[in-house]
């Protein structure tokens, strides 16, 4: 199957994974001037980015109800509130004020992020193709280039009021490939070999495995920069490239977990990419200058790149139309505190033994993954899982 077919059946939500790592990218680059301007210590800015999970939370809750109100509307809706959100970044002078915009930001991304999920993992069904890790390439080349042209406007001495709304611009136009045509399937029945009841166990599963990805993942996304600038003596604007190296080796990855996932299948490829997620952590950590600390990027984003879509891929496969919104947004629910928590989590152990033990400490959280997915693959699914 070829990455621009599939790309082609997912158009909209492959647009707003891409609005979601333009978001990201952005706030990640951005993160050690929008530290400056609101005076916070590293466990301060932990306790801010703690308020994301909570709105991160609360959108994965509600967002079964909510998108299917809005149906096919989801998705355009929730991604012209993102490119509002965008901008917001850049008005707080206080910790807790820019408390309130994470919490803000964090629901709106939830909304986007899940309703997109919930349609790849339809297509995917409908169409019998494996969709999520090309899509999820789309979130992370979009918050690669969106974090590189950030770190190249620092440089040139920008400020966040100055290179936000061209971010929002850019996401306006991810908004206009969102829509979902009038013709899409209608939702079917289960099909009788589905679990009438909610799958609970696998829902746990996956829930960790997303748990300790989006930790290893959001953690070096929102301190590599300052761990760059601050730990190694980088240059003014340097640290922005590190967010940038992740976000374009877990593009990579993930086109390459597009080929990979098919001829190995979902679960080994998550238990052999969690184990160079944590090596790349530990190069991290213990890196003696910047080249070191970006190659520790490189292999973190190339380990990291594939859990989240594979494991979000093997749930949707075990469940019907009707269950999938719930299902997904319920794993989502556990995986997302770590998408929040983990940057939270490194503000404080940064504060108490610096961004060096932090980054082992992400290392050791990645590896929570290993069991999971080995417990995950030996459940009785609906279809193959490839362990």
């Amino acid at each position: 199957m070829s990455l621009i077919k599939a790309l082609r059946v997912s158009r909209a939500p492959s647009a707003s994974l891409m609005a979601v790592g333009a978001l990201w990218g952005s706030f990640a680059a951005l993160l050690p001037d929008i530290k400056d301007r609101v005076g916070a210590g590293d466990g301060e800015m932990g306790g801010a980015l703690l308020m994301s999970a909570l709105g991160g939370l609360l959108g994965m809750w509600a967002a079964p109800k909510v998108t299917g109100r809005l149906g096919r509307y989801a998705m355009p809706v929730f991604g012209l509130l993102v490119c509002i959100v965008v901008m917001l970044p850049m008005l707080p002078t206080s910790v807790v004020t820019l408390g309130a915009v994470l919490l803000v930001m964090g629901l709106s991304v939830a909304f986007l992020d899940i309703s997109a999920n919930v349609h790849i993992s339809g297509l995917e069904a409908r169409h019998g193709m494996h969709l999520m890790n090309v899509n999820h390439a789309m979130y992370s080349l979009s918050f690669a280039a969106v974090a590189w042209v950030c770190g190249l406007g620092r440089q040139a001495g920008m400020s966040p009021a100055q290179i936000l709304p061209g971010m929002a611009v850019l996401i306006l136009l991810c908004v206009a490939l969102m829509r979902v045509p009038r013709t899409a399937a209608p939702v079917e029945e289960d099909a009788p070999g589905n679990p009438a009841r909610i799958p609970w166990g696998a829902i746990v599963l996956t829930g960790v495995i997303l748990f300790a990805s989006f930790i290893g993942e959001n953690s070096t996304e929102a301190w590599s920069a300052l761990h760059i600038e601050r730990t190694l003596g980088g240059e003014h604007g340097s640290g922005s490239f590190g967010p940038a190296m992740l976000g374009l080796m877990m593009g990579i990855g993930r086109l390459s977990g597009q080929v990979l996932s098919a001829r190995y299948g979902d679960a080994k490829l998550i238990f052999g990419s969690a184990i160079i997620g944590s090596i790349g952590a530990l190069v991290i950590a213990a890196a003696p200058n910047v080249p070191v600390v970006l190659a520790g990027v490189a292999l973190t984003g190339i380990g990291m790149s594939v859990i989240v879509p594979s494991a979000t891929s093997l749930l949707g496969a075990r469940v019907g139309d009707k269950q999938r919104s719930y299902v997904l947004s319920r794993a989502w629910m556990f995986g997302i505190v770590g998408f929040f928590i983990g940057p939270s989590l490194m503000g404080g152990l940064a504060e108490m033994f610096g961004l060096r033990w932090s980054f082992v400490a992400v290392a050791g959280l990645v590896a929570f993954t290993l069991p999971a997915i080995w417990a995950l693959a030996w459940r009785k699914p609906r279809v193959a899982v490839g362990l």
